[in-house]
């Protein structure tokens, strides 16, 4: 058998945007919106005929129910298929492909056209359009020996038909297309198994980023002790696989502005420790490093995109493991801040990891700002589910960055309090503070313990643990476990608030 190649993305498609849709093969599909006479400009593609189909022809009533027509004659064109998009107001075009795509992917046509030309959308709408066939034709094959029956794409050049194609292209070139590129790598990076990807494989592959125009710094434990990485080295001491922490750069912005930080927690498999997780669902643990693959992926489209902005990403990587030589709930470890910490739970790692890279991300950049995304808590998707992260900030303009960018990166976040009586629930008799506390606002209180290492930094913690991997299927834009949340509101804030 040979082995299964990686159809992660729509890589090997030729995109396309065009004024009208002039195919002679293929599929062209045309939303149709409910009560409207206005399909766009469809006699680009069948002429009359089409138009007299629809006055004739009632779709079935549900959105994304679709109709295929054979066409009026041979010579006519593509196969016409008349898509029900719904109300016309609030159209989303990005979700309108990726329904497409996940409709026709398979379908054995080569080519697929997504007529949009007459509706008037915005550049920015029609490059998303591309976004989202992207996200919705990722497969994560590369394991398999085989592919399985009716999986592989077989489109291989898709159109887009919009009113104003040279903008749309430009939009998609340089902005949506690196971005949506970066949250494919981030979702590949989730997926591996973590055999595959334990912390040096991490960051080996890491360092293939160099081709993009990146910086790239490995830390291993050597370096991490002489910096007294306590915190850090201690999740990782159960484990046989080395912690790394891998330091990415890019610098396109003004030489002396003070960069931004994106710091990503990267537990590339996490059983708990010594405070050992349940069985069920454990496997769904090497997608605790979710964090890290969102600054991997965003680090990525920033160099793409060339990016006028100054940004450092930190990722923290190690296992949590429960052999012999772990750490114990009880332990008492020092971090490289100084402030020692009292374990009530080996199984609140991440946090302990994040602390050590928020403190050197601080001190060693000097920071305008600093993010950090982590797979942290479920007691978030308790509160949240699957629809949004949590967000946390000690910074109020922060807090109107992030609000104001979440609709243009189709990813939310909600945000929750701080305050000084979630904080005393830390206090420990032993340390200077426990890194679990038990009876509630556990995403709060992880919070909160993060925060008293980052000091009068302007500072945002996302947790992810609910939109960052899923096993359900809602969306057709998250076809698989991983999504790769983050990359897209990341580079949405820096753009809209950090390279104007």
């Amino acid at each position: 058998m040979r082995p299964a190649a990686n159809y992660a993305s729509l890589s090997h498609v030729n995109i396309r945007f065009v004024s009208a849709t002039s195919t002679s093969t293929g599929l062209a599909v045309i939303p149709v919106f409910k009560n409207s006479t206005s399909y766009g400009a469809y006699s680009s593609v069948a002429g009359k005929e089409v138009a007299s189909v629809l006055e004739g022809t009632h779709l079935n009533p549900n959105p994304n129910s679709f109709l295929t027509l054979a066409g009026p004659t041979p010579a006519a064109g593509p196969v016409i298929v008349l898509w029900n998009a719904g109300e016309r107001d609030g159209f989303d075009a990005e979700k309108f492909a990726a329904h497409v795509m996940a409709a026709f992917r398979t379908h054995g046509e080569k080519n697929l056209s997504l007529c949009l030309d007459g509706l008037e959308l915005e550049p920015a709408a029609c490059a998303r359009t591309a976004v989202g066939a992207q996200l919705a034709a990722y497969t994560f094959f590369k394991h398999r020996s085989k592919l399985p029956p009716n999986s592989e794409t077989t489109v291989t050049t898709l159109r887009v038909a919009c009113d104003k194609p040279a903008p749309a292209r430009t939009a998609y070139q340089k902005f949506f297309g690196p971005v949506c590129d970066g949250q494919l790598l981030a979702r590949d990076l989730i997926n591996e198994p973590a055999n595959i990807l334990h912390p040096k494989a991490y960051s080996t592959r890491i360092r293939k980023l160099k081709a993009d125009g990146l910086g790239i710094e490995v830390l291993g434990e050597k370096e991490m002790k002489a910096l007294k990485m306590g915190a850090l080295l201690g999740v990782g001491q159960g484990s046989p696989r080395e912690c790394q922490l891998v330091v990415m750069s890019w610098m396109g912005g003004k030489k002396n502005d003070a960069p931004l930080c994106l710091v990503g927690k990267g537990i590339t498999f996490d059983t708990g420790g010594i405070s050992l997780k349940n069985k069920n669902g454990m496997w769904d643990m090497k997608g605790d490093m979710g964090g890290s693959a969102a600054v991997v992926g965003t680090m990525q489209a920033l160099a793409r995109r060339k990016a006028k902005v100054n940004v450092i990403g930190i990722v923290a990587l190690a296992e949590n493991m429960p052999d012999g030589n772990a750490q114990n709930p009880g332990d008492v470890i020092t971090s490289m801040s100084g402030q020692t910490i009292e374990l009530q739970s080996t199984d609140a790692e991440g946090r302990l990891v994040l602390a050590d890279a928020l403190h050197y991300a601080r001190e060693r950049f000097k920071p305008r700002a600093m993010v950090d995304l982590a797979t942290l808590t479920g007691a978030i998707i308790i509160s949240l589910g699957n629809e949004y992260a949590g967000l946390f900030t000690n910074n109020e303009q922060l807090a109107t960055e992030f609000s104001l960018s979440e609709p243009a990166a189709n990813e939310k976040a909600w945000r929750f309090p701080l305050l000084p009586a979630y904080d005393r629930l830390l206090d420990s008799e032993t340390a200077d503070m426990k890194n679990s506390v038990a009876g509630g606002a556990g995403s709060i209180t992880a919070a909160q313990f993060l925060q008293r290492f980052v000091g009068d930094t302007p500072w945002v913690h996302l947790d992810i643990a609910g939109t960052s991997s899923k096993n359900t299927r809602n969306d057709p834009r998250e076809p698989s476990f991983a999504t790769g949340y983050g990359v897209r509101l990341l580079n949405q804030w820096i753009a809209d608030h950090y390279e104007k």
